[in-house]
């Protein structure tokens, strides 16, 4: 009797879109490696955006078993509602395990990769279900950077450090956060996808002219609606932006009515604005891409995301109230002003899905 196709299960955290960008490739390039694998999708990240980047066919169990910070905005962390939601979340602890355990247990999964839900490796230590880790950053730093200095902290961040390093491996995506409290980490290289050029048909679509710049507006998945529509134009530049933001501006066009991936419309734009973020400064260097971005000034990630995209990519900084106003000519020439570099190759995707390749067919 044939052996059946291993399953596994990856739980994406649904804190913004990055975790499940970063996800997606490494997850594609496993299924090369093992045909039939049988895939589950455990996120609440929407289905658009997963039918977007995750190849198919996979199931989706729509349920999220973290929440990663509690934002006001794509840049502003809400310190004290987060806290006391890791409280809410703690303070039940056992009876959550025992819920998460039972939903993985029901799975039945080869493999669960997490991306980076701390609950969900500490049911699956419980439940014995061999489990694996991939992220730039964890939530037990994010946690202690922001809420360490509260009474209820120390018990808090130690269970969540315990789930991390009850994974088998943490694989650390370059660039990432230093991780040093987690000793079975795993450097490997950046993770992206990489997409087609197709300027030639967005300046179709948008009626500009071949030598007019494209510039995406890309906040992260987590919304920060802008008010472009009272932006200046500026001369020989066309605005690629969300098309929930409902934006009525000469110049815009909404992402979604070009009908194709947005790892394409990056690629074939001339520059990208958003805040540092390991999907939009990855994908942006490995696509050749350059960046306008507004600090989160308090976000621990952001030191390490900088640092290298300012060695691999073209890059400039922006304030809050040049991106408001839409007085971005300086900034951008400037940047545009800037030697090209080579883009980077995503190296990450082939180290870590050749590494979930040989641990699934193991099991």
């Amino acid at each position: 009797m044939p052996k059946p196709a291993p399953h596994l299960v990856v739980a994406i955290s649904p804190h913004g879109f990055g975790h499940a960008a970063l996800t997606a490739p490494v997850v594609n390039a496993l299924r090369a490696r093992a045909p039939g694998l049988r895939l589950t999708l455990r996120t609440t990240v929407s289905p658009e955006l997963l039918k977007a980047r995750f190849q198919e066919p996979w199931d989706h169990v729509a349920v999220a078993s973290d929440f990663g910070m509690v934002m006001a905005s794509a840049i502003d962390v809400l310190v004290d509602e987060s806290a006391r939601a890791y409280a809410r979340l703690h303070e039940h602890w056992d009876a959550e395990i025992e819920r998460e355990t039972a939903a993985l247990t029901a799975l039945q999964p080869a493999l669960l990769l997490c991306n980076v839900p701390y609950l969900s490796l500490a049911a699956a230590a419980k439940a014995g279900i061999p489990a694996l880790a991939l992220c730039s950053l964890n939530w037990a730093d994010i946690y202690a950077h922001y809420c360490g200095h509260r009474p209820e902290a120390p018990a808090i961040h130690a269970r969540m450090l315990e789930a991390y390093r009850g994974a088998e491996c943490f694989l650390l995506c370059e660039p990432s956060m230093p991780m040093t409290d987690l000793p079975r980490r795993r450097p490997i290289g950046p993770v992206a996808t990489v997409g087609r050029d197709r300027r030639s048909e967005i300046v179709r679509h948008v009626g500009a002219d071949p030598d007019h710049r494209l510039v995406v507006i890309a906040p992260g998945g987590i919304a920060m609606p802008l008010p472009v529509e009272e932006w200046p134009r500026l001369p020989g530049v066309r605005w690629l932006v969300p098309a929930t933001w409902k934006t009525n501006h000469p110049d815009a066009t909404a992402i979604e009515a070009l009908d194709m991936p947005f790892v394409d419309v990056l690629r074939s734009s001339d520059a990208v604005i958003g805040k540092p973020g390991y999907g939009t400064f990855v994908e942006a260097a490995c696509n050749g891409t350059p960046v306008l971005y507004v600090r989160r000034l308090d976000w621990p990630e952001e030191p390490y995301l900088i640092a290298w995209l300012e060695r691999h990519g073209r890059c400039r900084e922006i304030t809050r109230d040049e991106l408001i106003k839409g007085t971005l000519d300086d900034a951008l020439r400037a940047l545009w002003s800037r030697p090209i570099p080579p883009p980077v190759a995503p190296t990450g995707v082939s180290d870590a899905a050749s590494f979930l390749a040989e641990r699934i067919t193991r099991v």
